[in-house]
């Protein structure tokens, strides 16, 4: 088949990076008996009530397209879940969106605000997709580097750093992937006041609220005065093991859900409605499937934390989420020589620190969403790696 000629394409199409994160999930493909703990999926099974509320629904022939906005029945979940769990009040007849995942809610937040030249403060280490996404809205991002002294936590003085007559929202994610930091409530307060001060919305990625281990969560909007000027993100995949259902929400004045819908409407039209009637019952019934995976997962944390520890790989204790993220600097290699020879010299795939922005460099993303007998394995692989390269170094 004759390739279409480059200048079919556009700029920004050209010019956009393929996902760091890929390129190691396809070298790992070809390969037998590797351990990942590069995903970053729940190793979970979705809960079978959840599921079977799915199949009913397919069974009784719901299979018509919902309400551009979501199913009013889901709304209304989503706006007492957020009452119950955080604290916050929504309408769900006009303040609730149900998107395709949070990663299509982030990216019709970023069309609904940026115009050309608009500029959005990103706190790195961050998800591949942030940026992109600020460009692909014709954005400019604006990225700001945590430090691993602060446990790669926003100080305020960076955000004032950053700001210009051109900023329009600061994009955060707490608990945040890679790092697996969070967010307590005083430095959420501080990130408000700044938020007050130059007048700026703010997008908060708040996907991985369930999975928090040492202290209870606070929403950015529960912070006083945010909740008019925070965009919240979350979704169903992280919490309750729904990865593949692609379903998520967004939260927000009515002023911004209404132009959120319009491009929702003419991008997608409405999330699935079989995955919206198994959100229904996630949110109905499945908090306790939620806490058994909470528990086994800081099981997981406290192993891996320790053990990077142990074999000289200094990592700080994630407060959410189920990323650990040790620094490999004590080995000499950069975080994508470190991962490629980890990968094909033991076969444990991890992510390089660098695919989430250079705050990232000199640290792997680990996984800890697979079974303890794979992390300990592959903590034994990850120790005769290290010991090699001290060897090889003497």
């Amino acid at each position: 088949m004759k390739t279409l000629n480059k200048t079919y394409l556009s700029k920004k199409a050209q010019e956009l990076k393929p996902s760091g994160i890929r390129k190691f999930f396809d070298l790992a493909a070809g390969m037998e008996g590797v351990i990942s703990l590069g995903v970053g999926e729940p190793d979970f099974v979705t809960p079978w009530s959840v599921r079977e509320s799915a199949i009913l629904s397919l069974e009784q022939g719901y299979t018509s397209y919902s309400a551009n906005a979501g199913f009013m029945e889901l709304r209304e979940e989503i706006a007492s879940y957020m009452k119950r769990q955080f604290k916050v009040s929504y309408s769900p007849q006009s303040e609730i969106i149900v998107t395709v995942g949070a990663s299509q809610a982030i990216d019709i937040a970023m069309r609904a605000i940026l115009d050309p030249g608009d500029e959005v403060i990103i706190v790195e280490p961050c998800f591949v997709s942030y940026s992109p996404m600020v460009e692909m809205a014709g954005g400019i991002p604006v990225p700001v580097q945590t430090l691993k002294e602060n446990d790669f936590k926003i100080l305020p003085s960076q955000l004032e750093e950053a700001m210009t007559k051109n900023t329009k929202a600061i994009m955060l994610c707490s608990p945040n992937n890679p790092t697996g930091s969070m967010l307590n409530r005083k430095e959420l307060e501080e990130i408000a006041t700044i938020a007050e001060k130059y007048d700026i919305l703010v997008i908060a990625d708040e996907i991985y609220a369930e999975l928090v281990y040492d202290e209870e969560y606070t929403s950015l909007a529960f912070i006083k005065g945010m909740q008019e000027r925070t965009i919240l993100i979350s979704g169903f995949s992280k919490g309750f093991a729904m990865t593949g259902w692609r379903l998520g929400f967004v939260c927000a004045p009515e002023e911004i859900t209404q132009a959120l819908l319009k491009i929702h409407q003419y991008a997608i039209m409405c999330a699935p409605t079989m995955a919206q009637f198994a959100a229904i019952e996630a949110l109905r019934n499945g908090r306790p499937d939620v806490e058994d995976m909470v528990k086994s997962y800081r099981r997981r944390r406290n192993y891996i934390v320790q053990s990077f520890n142990e074999i000289g790989l200094t990592c700080h204790i994630p407060g959410g989420a189920f990323y650990a993220f040790p620094s490999i600097e004590s080995t000499g290699l950069s975080s994508e020589e470190f991962a490629e020879r980890l990968l094909l010299e033991e076969g444990v795939a991890v992510v390089p620190g660098n695919v989430f922005g250079p705050s990232g460099e000199g640290h792997i993303r680990c996984s800890y969403a697979t079974s303890l007998e794979q992390l300990q394995e592959a903590i034994k692989r990850m120790k005769r790696f290290i010991e090699k390269l001290e060897s090889s170094n003497k």
